[in-house]
């Protein structure tokens, strides 16, 4: 009777053992990942000239808060390691080293900049670890061949450029421009984008081009100058806190141009309250997204999650502030990659997951927008609408516009 118990304990154990090993079998995992936890990283300003952009990062720290308090993602809870880096690419690649070598994270998400995300694409596509949604659309950030474990978030500096293009040529073709911009690959890439925009009729539209550095006190003398130039439109392709800058001083000279100012600059709360509303009145910028300030969206689904989001876990941000609703949708891309992984939370399949994105519906995104991604194509949407600041809000008007540079 001893003997067939143990015979019979004997087979229970074998088939729980093989059940056990068929079940680790189907779990692939790379460093940061354990039966319970997924671990990503990003560096963001905090601190330093563009710490307009800090709540990136508090966003989406706040995000993955409440997704871990729903369950977590396929069982694993998410921890976002946020850290500080002034805007500096030097600190930048020394934060992600900290942040691939020391804290063995996962996946490089949501890092802000241009020149901080510049600063450490080789060295990440080297070691072969995603570097996804960043919160920067330069071109360079959406080329698989040259960068296959590098993606940026949406879409693209240079289609957004030319899509204010297309509506300057239709609505003043005898413009004269100048242009502002910073002088790196963001600002770069908005001119290149603006003049294949604009065709052969740039070298005769544009009047003027002055940059500026990241580090510049100030944007005054420029602005001075691309008045004097006899320009009656400006494009105005700076950061937050030099985008204030230009509003007040074009006030303060009475200069009045018709004004396109990019995506990113363009937030009600960090750009246009700071400068004063009443001096952004009439100027055009172009999104792909809901504006939380706009009353047609008060009782729209995805908005409603959103505010309920801000209110319990982010409650000192500002809900009207694109930048936040960027944010959520970032962290939404991000889950959603993770999520399809299942149990293979290989860096290989992280990309793979998230370089096959077929027509999600996103959350905040304009109706019409949605987002795919291939091999091939990195660039998550080409459609942007235009709009029109009218002292209290941003006014969305004409059809959803494709960039013409696809």
């Amino acid at each position: 009777m001893r003997l067939r118990n143990w015979k019979t304990l004997a087979v229970v154990v074998a088939v729980v053992s093989q059940f056990t090993l068929v079940a680790s079998a189907d779990k692939k995992y790379d460093p940061g990942v354990t039966d319970t936890e997924v671990k990503l990283g990003q560096t963001i300003p905090y601190s330093g000239p563009a710490s307009a952009y800090a709540n990136y990062g508090r966003v989406e720290t706040a995000y993955f808060q409440m997704i871990n308090e729903q369950g977590g993602i396929n069982g694993r809870k998410v921890k976002l390691i946020s850290l500080d880096d002034g805007f500096s690419p030097p600190r930048t690649v020394e934060q992600t080293r900290k942040l691939v070598e020391h804290e063995g994270v996962l996946s490089i998400f949501g890092s802000l900049g241009t020149a901080p995300n510049s600063a450490i694409m080789k060295y990440l596509n080297a070691q072969k670890i995603p570097h996804l949604f960043l919160a920067t659309a330069a071109a360079k950030f959406y080329d698989p061949r040259n960068s296959p474990w590098t993606m940026g978030i949406l879409f693209n500096y240079e289609e957004e450029a030319a899509i204010y293009a297309r509506h300057l040529l239709s609505t003043k073709p005898d413009a004269k421009v100048a242009i502002l911009f910073q002088n790196d690959d963001f600002g770069k890439d908005f001119v290149k984008g603006f003049k294949i925009g604009l065709g052969d009729k740039a070298a005769r539209m544009i009047v003027a081009e002055l940059s500026y550095e990241i580090s510049d006190p100030t944007v005054d003398s420029q602005i001075v100058s691309l008045k004097s130039s006899g320009a009656d439109t400006i494009f105005n392709i700076t950061t937050p806190k030099f985008a204030a800058q230009t509003l007040r001083k074009m006030w303060e000279m009475g200069w009045q141009p018709t004004h396109y100012l990019t995506f990113p600059s363009s937030s009600i709360a960090t750009v246009l309250t700071p400068a004063g509303v009443e001096k952004a009145l009439g100027v055009f910028s172009a999104s792909p997204g809901k504006d939380p300030s706009d009353p047609q969206w008060a009782n729209d689904a995805d908005m409603r999650a959103y505010l309920a989001f801000m209110q319990k876990y982010y409650p000192e941000g500002n809900v009207y502030d694109h930048h936040n609703v960027i944010a959520y949708i970032s962290a939404f891309l991000m889950s959603h990659v993770l999520k399809q992984c299942g149990d293979d939370l290989t860096r290989e399949n992280v990309m793979k997951q998230a370089t096959n994105i077929h027509d999600v519906n996103v959350p905040l995104l304009l109706p019409g927008v949605k987002v795919s991604t291939s091999p091939s194509q990195y660039q998550q949407i080409h459609q942007m609408r235009m709009r029109r600041f009218d002292g209290k809000r941003w006014v969305y008007f004409g059809d959803l516009i494709e960039g013409s540079l696809r």
